[in-house]
């Protein structure tokens, strides 16, 4: 089933408009398209997904009772949001990668640490945060995969407007949907287990 989870989000942002070019990067994919700053690829409706998709989430595992269904989903996400921020930090300050907007050249990697390109954190935050959702709804809801529209939009605009190659973003989905699917398989949560003030707010939750 995992699988089939993969398969269906790796295909939601492979539909993406990145048209078959032949170009550079690590997949031979990556070229400079059209910039594009207007309507809904606006910069700022990126932040906005962003910020309230990670809000969304703290808010849920620190609210939401832990022993119900959604509230374990929940405190999945924040593991899975918390482990890929983790990791593509690491991975941006190793690759130091130059981004579109920098230079035309997607082959520049190794270039000092004021160069973050290589993966996309925003695209990796959202593909954690909606892929434990999506693990655990897709019996029941099979509506719940549209979730994938979220990292798959945002993949397209970080693009757009030269925050990232092609690459960039495909490798930051694909180690959010990673984290996404691990945090899925642990019985319990690690970030919330650890925190001692997690009993008072489960029993804050239950209350109400």
């Amino acid at each position: 089933m995992d699988t089939r989870l993969a398969v269906a989000l790796a295909v939601a942002l492979t539909a993406m408009p990145f048209a078959a070019y032949a170009g550079g990067g690590p997949f031979g994919i990556d070229h400079v398209v059209t910039y594009d700053d207007s309507g809904i690829w606006n910069r700022r409706y990126q932040k906005a997904l962003a910020g309230g998709a990670a809000l969304t989430v703290i808010g849920g595992a620190l609210f939401a009772n832990d022993d119900t269904r959604m509230g374990r989903t929940f405190d999945q996400a924040l593991d899975s949001m918390l482990l890929t921020a983790g990791t593509t930090t690491v991975m941006k300050y190793v690759f130091t990668r130059e981004r579109p907007s920098e230079t035309s050249d997607p082959n520049q990697f190794f270039q000092g640490p004021s160069h973050q390109s290589f993966p996309s954190g925003e695209v990796a935050e959202i593909s954690s945060i909606v892929t434990p959702f999506i693990a655990e709804y897709r019996q029941d809801h099979p509506s719940v995969y549209l979730l994938a529209l979220l990292p798959a939009y945002d993949a397209v605009a970080r693009v757009k407007v030269h925050g990232h190659w092609q690459s960039d973003v495909l490798v930051g989905a694909a180690v959010g949907v990673g984290w996404g699917i691990y945090a899925h398989h642990r019985k319990t949560p690690l970030i919330m287990g650890m925190l001692p003030g997690h009993g008072f707010m489960v029993g804050y939750a239950k209350q109400f």
